[in-house]
């Protein structure tokens, strides 16, 4: 284990989008374990930016509403030009992901020498996920495993550690919900060492009352059909 319980050149990628009321809560959390933090302000019309700055994280803004999947590439960018950086985490904004899940995962990810590990929702029975949204994440599952020949039982989880290796081979281009599924295509095109990891996610009452939880499945399953 690290010394102080810290992983020193691991930078946590976070992008958020009008996440003001949690974002600073979410960033000092992640600082007592992971002290390098770049939020991805995605054109937020509230104080999201100054709220995770104050929290220490290191904040980029795009000046209009991208999309996670161009806020995720944004973070990757300043990640990598960090020479020291390792690997990346990617954690969601709105207090959703577990801090201790992802030291799991970046454990994980160096005592087995992989090149990426994927959390999972369903590996035990700490996430309650709602019935239509279980469907149609275990439904993109398959049609990931189609479409990339990995065998994933949670295609759409935002926690993922990835060594800095992969990560220079990645590149999104698909800017909103299709960069879930871009980015396992282009993971499993790479051919590299890859495992999952058991996270628990919380819907909060927050996250329940903006609505991501129905939105989210609803753009999975139109990404499903039509990508």
């Amino acid at each position: 284990m690290w010394e102080t319980g810290q992983m020193p050149r691991t930078w946590v990628v976070i992008p958020m989008y009008n996440e003001g009321r949690v974002i600073e809560d979410v960033v000092a959390e992640v600082r007592r374990t992971f002290p390098y933090v770049v939020c991805v302000d995605d054109g937020s019309s509230d104080e999201s930016a100054e709220a995770a700055g104050a929290a220490g994280a290191v904040v980029v803004r795009h000046p209009i509403n991208m999309g996670q999947g161009a806020a995720l590439q944004t973070g990757f960018d300043y990640a990598l030009s960090d020479p020291a950086m390792t690997e990346v985490v990617t954690f969601d904004a709105d207090g959703q992901h577990q801090v201790a899940d992802a030291v799991g995962m970046v454990q994980k990810l160096r005592d087995e020498d992989l090149d990426v590990v994927i959390g999972s929702r369903f590996l035990d029975e700490r996430t309650e996920v709602a019935r239509l949204r279980k469907v149609i994440l275990k439904t993109a599952a398959v049609y990931t495993r189609w479409t990339s020949g990995m065998a994933l039982t949670d295609a759409h989880n935002g926690l993922r550690a990835i060594d800095r290796g992969l990560l220079q081979r990645l590149r999104l281009r698909q800017n909103r919900m299709a960069h879930a599924s871009e980015l396992v295509d282009q993971i499993g095109a790479a051919r590299v060492k890859w495992a999952e990891y058991p996270t628990h996610i919380i819907y909060s009452e927050y996250s329940k009352a903006k609505g991501q939880s129905l939105l989210n499945s609803v753009n999975i399953l139109f990404e499903l059909i039509f990508r």
